[in-house]
């Protein structure tokens, strides 16, 4: 992880720590780097504040996945299809979706 930009994220969140892309920005950084526990504490604290902003499911989900948590993954993916058909947001539904059946071993392809 580059430390420049996690101090330059962590300076950002100072100055607005409810920004939802800043702390987006935070999750992902921390997911990158491998450190599980910061990158779980800022992605579900985006849930939290911002249940909206749908791009947060996926990658919380796939972190689930990643860590062994697949039944915690089955719950955010289909918490962010709520989010995403609230919000209309017809791309990330899919992509929600994709994941979801993946999660669940529904990723098939007719023969």
């Amino acid at each position: 992880m580059q430390t420049t930009r996690l101090n330059k994220l962590l300076e950002f969140l100072k100055a607005d720590p409810s920004d939802p892309f800043i702390l987006y920005a935070l999750a992902t950084e921390y997911n990158t780097a491998a450190d599980y526990q910061q990158a779980f504490h800022y992605y579900n604290l985006l849930v939290e504040q911002r249940p909206d902003y749908v791009g947060t499911y996926y990658h919380l989900g796939k972190l689930h996945e990643k860590t062994g948590n697949k039944e915690k993954a089955v719950e955010i993916y289909r918490m962010g299809l709520k989010a995403a058909r609230d919000k209309n947001d017809n791309h990330a539904f899919s992509e929600l979706q994709g994941a979801l059946n993946s999660a669940l071993g529904l990723d098939y392809e007719d023969d």
